[in-house]
């Protein structure tokens, strides 16, 4: 089994700090999770390390449950979800930029064998970039919001 990683990396028009605060409350988290994520369940806590969630992931004709424990190896800085059933691994690094700042969205998971496993290396990428690209996007209009109602 080969690690795959997916990476994708995007502006968002808020300060790092308020950005990072939305991804680790799971109230906002929420906010802005692209179509394919349904079902979002908050099991324990709900903001931050020590949290424990559950979501449905409907990518192509594949669906999927997650139940994800929140980390945060640089408070402020990133923050991970560990799928409790795999391998799976999501981090989000936020970088400051001036009055912006820029997040890096990374999963990394051991893969599957055979030719289900060529299959998943070839396209499971290109699927999650395009995930990833449109949580970025509503990150960056959700965050300019929160900012322009005074959330810090």
């Amino acid at each position: 089994m080969a690690k795959i990683t997916v990476e994708q990396e995007g502006a968002v028009g808020a300060p790092a700090e308020l950005t990072y605060q939305l991804i680790a409350d799971d109230e906002h988290h929420k906010c802005f999770l692209p179509d394919a994520f349904s079902n979002f369940e908050v099991l324990e806590g709900g903001v931050g390390a020590g949290t424990l969630h559950r979501f449905t992931l409907t990518a192509g004709k594949r669906v999927r449950e997650y139940v994800m424990r929140v980390d945060e190896p640089e408070p402020g800085r990133i923050i991970t979800e560990t799928d409790q059933n795999s391998s799976l691994v999501t981090s989000f690094t936020v970088t400051p930029d001036g009055d912006s700042c820029r997040v890096l969205i990374r999963t990394q998971w051991d893969g599957a064998g055979g030719i289900g496993g060529f299959f998943e290396r070839t396209f499971a990428p290109k699927v999650m970039r395009g995930m990833y690209a449109d949580e970025l996007a509503r990150l960056d209009r959700y965050a300019r919001e929160r900012q322009g109602a005074g959330e810090t």
